[in-house]
């Protein structure tokens, strides 16, 4: 069973929309959270990255990428 891939994002950041159209144009599916519409999340976050709220934060399995790094 794949684990689900959980991308968290906020539409003032340009390294957000590179890693997701990174993820887009490789046809990997995930779940966006957009901190934006769910802040709610924001503890979510800040729990991944040591309490940092910084995006754009990649969940792949027990894989976290902080910030975006290109794809390869």
């Amino acid at each position: 069973m794949n684990e689900s891939i959980i991308l968290y994002t906020r539409p003032d950041c340009s390294y957000s929309d590179a890693l997701k159209a990174d993820l887009i144009d490789q046809s990997i599916d995930f779940e966006e959270i957009d901190l934006s519409i769910s802040p709610e999340k924001i503890t979510d976050l800040e729990e991944l990255t040591g309490g940092e709220r910084i995006t754009p934060v990649l969940v792949n399995g027990d894989t976290v990428q902080v910030g975006y790094y290109g794809v390869g």
